[in-house]
C-alpha cells in the first residue's frame, strides 16, 4: 500500500484495502516456518494528512490467525486487531548521529525519500507487534501432563496423585559428605 506525497495537499486521505500476505515477506516468511497460519488477508484502513514538517498516518490492521498453544499444544484462532500513528519525516532532513538518545516520538516515527510512502513494512510490524509471544489458548489453560503428556484441559490424568516439583529435582541425588 502506496501512497504519493503530492496527492496530500491540505485534506486527509483515507486508505483502505483488503491486502494478501503474499505482499509482505515477512509475515509469509513467519507463516512458512509454522509459527501461524493467516486465515484471512489483511484488513488495513488508513487516515494520511499532511502536518507541518511530517506525514501523520493513523488507523489499524486486522486479521485473523491460527497459533499454537505453547501450554496444550491446541490449534486456536485469534483475531489481530491492530491500531496504529506514525510519523513519517522526509529522510534528507534528519542527522545521522549516532549516540543521539530516542524520544517517545523517535518511537514512532518513520523516514521516506523519493514522491511516495510504501506502507508495508509498517503494518507487517504492527502485525509481528500484535502477535502474543507466548501464545495460550485461553488464560485458565492448565497444559499438559508434565509425566504421561495428557491434555489436563480435557481431562485428569492418574499422574497427577504424585506432584513432582522439577524446580529443585537437580539436587534430588547430591550428597553432602
Amino acid at each position: 500500500m502506496k501512497i504519493r506525497i503530492d496527492e496530500l495537499k491540505d485534506k486527509t486521505v483515507e486508505l483502505s484495502a483488503e491486502e494478501p500476505i503474499r505482499d509482505f515477506p515477512t509475515l509469509l516468511a513467519l507463516q512458512d516456518a509454522g509459527e501461524c497460519v493467516f486465515l484471512s488477508p489483511l484488513q488495513v484502513h488508513l487516515y494520511v494528512a499532511r502536518e507541518y514538517d511530517h506525514i501523520r498516518v493513523s488507523g489499524g490492521v486486522e486479521t485473523t490467525l491460527r497459533l499454537i498453544c505453547s501450554r496444550c499444544l491446541a490449534e486456536f484462532q485469534i483475531d489481530i486487531n491492530s491500531p496504529f500513528t506514525i510519523f513519517y519525516l522526509r529522510a534528507a532532513g534528519l542527522p545521522l548521529d549516532e549516540d543521539m538518545e530516542l524520544t517517545d516520538e523517535d518511537l514512532i516515527s518513520a523516514t521516506y525519500e523519493g514522491d511516495e510512502i510504501d506502507f508495508t513494512s509498517e503494518i507487517a510490524e504492527q502485525i509481528l507487534l500484535a502477535i502474543p509471544f507466548k501464545p495460550l489458548c485461553s488464560e485458565d489453560c492448565r497444559g499438559l501432563c508434565a509425566v504421561c503428556g495428557n491434555d489436563l484441559n480435557t481431562a485428569e490424568c492418574a499422574c497427577g496423585q504424585h506432584h513432582v516439583n522439577f524446580k529443585l529435582s537437580a539436587l534430588k541425588d547430591l550428597k553432602i559428605k
